[in-house]
């Protein structure tokens, strides 16, 4: 009993075909930590080498849209092209920064789990709208973990953020005697330091937070050694079945190889123990060939067809030890062997020629 506990025990790695088949699933080993701080990343990075040319495209669409409710009337006949015009010109402004984030998106992905795809994970499902399982799954070990670890990353990420602010609390004061213009630019410098701290905290966090997911994922996919057996079974076969189809196969080319022992033109023995049929069609062969072999209870067999069908024996020791050892059936005998073959086919068809 303790060991068929012991064998539903999930302490086995996965096989190949398991993982295969998780993969098949949408099933993987991947942290949203890591996409969500990529693209945080990827947006300071365009930031800091595009803010010169963003924030000249945000004065130019101020000032245009300043110009354009000075000097342009608004009613229901032109609000349509306005709007256009507003949202194409929007769109011309963030959209460098969405490619930006959708490409490092995507290779974040790709890094971490290759290229999947999967429609089972989107196919809908019953039991993702029950309201048993999801109360099971809301108050699951999964979803208190997710808790702990955005309560952690917030209070993380906050008391970075407190560190840089009390930092900054004494130049606050000083911003009264600067210009609009210098109170943006140190807004803009404080936000960037704040961002890029929160990025390399963000970092260690993801890293962990990937390492954790591996780890689940790999513990989900263990598998009880009774599920290895039957998917080997699966895979390869019962073994039971397996040995039925080799002992058939066995047991239908003794068949068809005693089917050939009367085609043979000579049995040669050991005289006991073995026995090699021998065939040799000058027309058709280039040296005589094994037409059946065997040992023991199947040497006699051979020999007891060979009477039976008037196919001469030969007994010939070292020659039938050779030939059973080194030729299998249906294979030509070697060159080294042919003047002994030779000689006792001679003998067998002079045997012929007196006995006609």
């Amino acid at each position: 009993m303790a060991e068929q506990n012991k064998d539903q025990e999930r302490n086995e790695r996965a096989t190949p075909k398991k993982r295969e088949d998780a993969r098949k699933k949408g099933q993987v080993a991947k942290s949203r930590e890591v996409s969500s701080v990529a693209v945080l990343v990827a947006g300071l990075i365009f930031f800091w080498f595009g803010s010169a040319a963003t924030g000249e495209k945000i004065m130019e669409l101020t000032r245009w849209s300043l110009s354009q409710s000075a000097g342009f009337g608004v009613d229901y006949s032109n609000i349509h092209a306005l709007s256009i015009d507003v949202i194409y010109r929007v769109f011309v402004l963030v959209f460098p920064l969405f490619l930006a984030a959708l490409f490092v998106s995507l290779l974040v992905n790709y890094l971490q789990v290759g290229f999947v795809l999967s429609a089972e994970s989107v196919q809908p499902k019953f039991s993702k709208i029950d309201p048993i399982q999801g109360f099971g799954r809301l108050f699951s070990i999964r979803s208190l973990v997710e808790l702990v670890k955005n309560i952690f990353k917030i209070a993380i990420v906050g008391f970075a953020v407190y560190i840089i602010m009390r930092g900054e609390a004494e130049r606050f004061v000083l911003l009264v005697d600067q210009s609009v213009w210098g109170i943006l630019l140190y807004i803009c410098g404080v936000s960037f330091k704040i961002i890029l701290s929160v990025c390399l905290v963000l970092i260690v966090l993801a890293a962990l937070d990937y390492a954790y997911q591996k780890w689940e994922f790999e513990k989900e996919l263990r598998m009880t050694k009774q599920e290895i057996k039957d998917e080997s079974k699966q895979s390869e076969g019962d073994p039971l079945i397996k040995a039925r189809i080799r002992r058939l196969q066995r047991e239908a080319a003794r068949k068809r190889m005693m089917a050939n022992v009367p085609k043979a033109d000579v049995v040669i023995t050991n005289p006991t123990h073995l026995a090699v049929a021998l065939l040799y069609d000058q027309e058709k062969m280039s040296a005589p060939t094994v037409v059946a072999k065997g040992a023991d209870f199947i040497a006699q067999n051979i020999k007891d067809i060979a009477r039976k069908h008037h196919v001469p024996i030969v007994n010939n020791k070292p020659l039938a030890q050779v030939l059973y050892r080194k030729v299998d059936v249906d294979e030509i005998i070697p060159a080294n062997l042919y003047r002994a073959v030779a000689e006792v086919l001679a003998f067998v068809y002079g045997m012929k020629m007196k006995r006609g």
